[in-house]
């Protein structure tokens, strides 16, 4: 008496064929998805200077007596949250902050310049393509992507 035996499940040929098309699927997603979460961190560090402009505005005409004022010392004025306000520099979506405020004189202007600066600027893990600064004209600036802050750069929409 014979007994056929019922041969069930894949072959190898047919899973080494489903793990190349996941393979071509992963290497062709990858690098699209890296690239929007960089072009998201941008957007948010653009969106972030923006409320440090606002803040800066609003502490110096209220509890800074026409100074600007650092990160730490907008958020003990309820002005920024608490990851902006943390010792500096504040590092929030793949960028790190910092805001430095000039005092006024008798012959100069209250200052400031926030920075956004990539905390990973190259390679497969860069954070950003490109640093981003405000002063207290209100205009973003944005420079290429560095470690360090950018003092200059190219007014956003130039």
């Amino acid at each position: 008496m014979t007994m056929n035996k019922r041969q069930q499940g894949f072959s190898l040929i047919e899973l080494l064929i489903v793990v190349a098309i996941i393979g071509i699927i992963a290497a062709i997603a990858i690098p699209n998805l890296l690239a929007s979460k960089r072009a998201a961190n941008e957007g948010s560090a653009q969106a972030t200077l923006r409320v440090v402009t606002s803040a800066e505005a609003t502490y110096q005409a209220t509890a800074g007596a026409g100074n600007y004022g650092s990160l730490p010392t907008l958020f003990a004025n309820s002005l920024v949250d608490s990851v902006l306000g943390a010792a500096a520099p504040a590092a929030k979506s793949g960028y790190s902050y910092l805001a430095t405020p000039t005092a006024f004189t008798s012959t100069t202007p209250a200052s400031y310049v926030t920075s956004a600066s990539t905390l990973a600027a190259t390679g497969v893990g860069a954070t950003g393509t490109r640093n981003f600064m405000s002063t207290e004209v209100g205009v973003i600036f944005y420079g290429p992507a560095s470690t360090t802050p950018i003092t200059t750069g190219t007014a956003i929409g130039n």
